[in-house]
């Protein structure tokens, strides 16, 4: 889809750029005539109109398809997203459920294993007096 509108949206660019050469230049809108159309004015111009009308009519087309395509997309995306939060949040649930019933520590709380003893505090360091040399710090 991608590019099927870029092809339509190159070909809408490139039809603007004639007709602006065509409307600027009457040098080469007189040959472009004289090479498409003969002498009948109103036949170039009635096919340069139609030309232009099935350009506008395909990139609006492609645009909307292109829009109504991504908000599929999007809500697809979205119901996803809503499914994973709902699993999740039932999990949390009953994560909650069964450490309540269990009788597990509450969240916060410190649980040591048995066997556990605390280790002793080491009392502090002495300061020094003096240096390696053993002359006093200044």
């Amino acid at each position: 889809m991608l590019a099927l509108k870029r092809l339509v949206t190159v070909l809408v660019m490139v039809y603007l750029l004639l007709v602006l050469l065509l409307l600027l230049s009457p040098g080469s809108r007189d040959g472009l005539m004289a090479v498409t159309a003969g002498n009948d004015a109103s036949a170039f111009y009635y096919a340069m109109f139609l030309v232009g009308a099935v350009l506008l009519t395909l990139q609006l087309i492609t645009e909307n398809l292109d829009s109504v395509i991504l908000r599929r997309d999007v809500a697809s995306r979205e119901g996803k997203i809503n499914e994973l939060k709902a699993r999740l949040y039932d999990q949390q649930l009953e994560q909650r459920s069964t450490s309540a019933n269990v009788g597990a520590a509450r969240p916060g709380t410190t649980v040591h294993p048995e066997g556990y003893t605390a280790p002793t505090p080491i009392p502090p360091a002495r300061p020094f007096t003096s240096d390696r040399d053993g002359g006093p710090l200044a």
